[in-house]
């Protein structure tokens, strides 16, 4: 199993969300325009409802922002250990 299996496995049991859903999720964003506040507020709608949890509007104000200024973490294997 390579480092990409177990990170799909990881985020799936933490998240309770299939690893065919999490990429789907990844082949999404490769298509979307993430400066574009309505594709950002449809993607984070369609993890809410897959993984069952509500988002508060401040807080997808904040994951607006993070997303359209490139604040992301990029090395998010330290997010889900």
């Amino acid at each position: 199993m390579d480092k990409q299996d177990k990170l799909l496995d990881k985020v799936s049991q933490k998240t309770n969300v299939s690893k065919a859903d999490i990429l789907s999720l990844a082949n999404d964003l490769q298509t979307k325009d993430l400066k574009d506040e309505k594709n950002i507020r449809e993607f984070v709608n369609k993890i809410s409802r897959l993984t069952n949890r509500q988002v508060k509007p401040e807080q997808m104000d904040k994951i607006i922002h993070i997303i359209q200024n490139n604040q992301v973490p990029s090395d998010i294997d330290k997010l889900v250990k």
